[in-house]
């Protein structure tokens, strides 16, 4: 049966003009949140008319059809290629976004270890406390050092007085302020020394672990290092314009999990049971137009304006600087009306730029401009009364 739907009024069709106006001027002036903006999946819009539901485990067969399971399945195997996974064992899928990719990860970490303790450091994302919270699981915060990367004489100190439960490490693969990496293979080597068999490593690489094969110095970070489970988010360093992450991990950890549904005709192995289909189909897109030189490309250009945006602000004397190979370069917070403008993440005392791939040395330029000619609210005089 056809229904007769309204035509918008002139109001909602104004609102709609001015939604669009707001975000592009927003997209175009932001520079300190991990998200690429430089995507055109135009070729993908006919697709937006199904109701595209990636419904079940992407590599088995269900009895639903209007999905991208086979795009999902490729973007999987891209990833886990590059993270150097066993070829015959590994899994994964695409998700909401890296919170949901950490709840995964420690999931199947409690799943195989219901008695563990979970370690982290104060730098680690917040959705890692939250989904900690949310998985009732015991766990201990590790102090980071100065760089933001985990302290390492801290977390084996902890980690013996604790030896005889099996330990849940959550690495970070670039923090959220300073984008630092914790060293995969040297967490390792420490439960090795410490004689902790029962052990499971969570990598979070929200940001940096798309493009941290191609780092030299390279850091220790994926499978072949230690990791048993890998997430990396699809909108920032790819792009998409939905938020979407992908968890990797090995085959044989979800086969703990794994549950038949038999109306869909699939296994339940995933957090939430509807997906969205959508995102796989843009990152599968993207990796095809980019492949691994492609990435390395935007990865090369993105540190060539990181350092450029350091000297430029080295010379007007903002302190500004990076740990190696990241795009994102660490200042001062800066004065409100630039922090607003530019839309800067800060956390105390702590500002950063990220120089994602559309990120330009124009931008930067017009940044440090602002920045110098800024002027510095003046701090109001006052006395006390007696």
């Amino acid at each position: 049966m056809a229904i007769n739907k309204r035509n918008l009024s002139v109001e909602d069709k104004q609102r709609l003009d001015s939604l669009k106006n707001n975000l592009e001027q927003a997209r175009d002036s932001f520079l300190g949140y991990p998200v690429s903006k430089d995507f055109d999946y135009s070729e993908l819009t006919p697709f937006l008319q199904f109701p595209i539901n990636n419904l079940g485990d992407p590599f088995e067969d269900g009895t639903w059809k209007v999905q991208t399971h086979a795009m999902e399945k490729e973007v999987v195997s891209f990833f886990a290629k590059l993270f150097r996974a066993q070829p015959k064992d590994f899994w994964g899928y695409v998700t909401n976004g890296g919170s949901e990719s950490n709840l995964y990860g420690l999931y199947l970490a409690r799943e195989i270890y219901p008695k563990g303790m979970v370690y982290y450091s104060e730098s680690t994302h917040y959705s890692v406390r939250k989904n900690i919270h949310l998985l009732n699981i015991p766990s201990i915060v590790i102090r980071s050092q100065e760089n933001g990367e985990i302290d390492y004489e801290d977390f084996e100190n902890t980690l013996r007085m604790n030896r005889h439960k099996p330990a849940i490490v959550l690495t970070t693969f670039g923090t959220t302020m300073k984008e630092a990496k914790d060293d995969v293979s040297r967490i390792k080597t420490i439960m090795r020394n410490l004689a902790v068999q029962d052990h499971y490593i969570h990598c979070d690489a929200a940001l940096s672990g798309t493009y941290g094969a191609f780092m030299e110095p390279r850091v220790p970070f994926d499978f072949k290092d230690g990791a048993d489970s890998i997430s990396i988010s699809g909108h920032k360093f790819v792009g998409s314009p939905i938020p979407c992450g992908v968890i990797i991990t090995k085959r044989g950890n979800r086969d703990r999990i794994s549950k038949s549904i038999s109306y869909i005709g699939s296994l339940d192995t995933t957090i939430t049971g509807s997906r969205n289909g959508h995102s796989p189909l843009f990152l599968w897109y993207a990796l095809k137009q980019l492949g691994v030189e492609g990435l390395k490309a935007r990865y090369l250009h993105g540190l060539e304006v990181a350092e450029y945006c350091k000297a430029k602000l080295n010379e007007i004397g903002v302190e500004a600087w990076s740990n190696p190979g990241s795009l994102t370069v660490v200042i001062p917070s800066t004065p409100e009306q630039v922090k607003q403008k530019w839309q800067l993440a800060t956390e105390g005392e702590t500002s950063h730029i990220i120089c994602m791939p559309n990120v330009t040395k124009e931008q930067i330029d017009e940044f440090v401009y602002d920045l110098e000619t800024c002027e510095q609210p003046q701090e109001e005089d006052f006395e006390f009364e007696i």
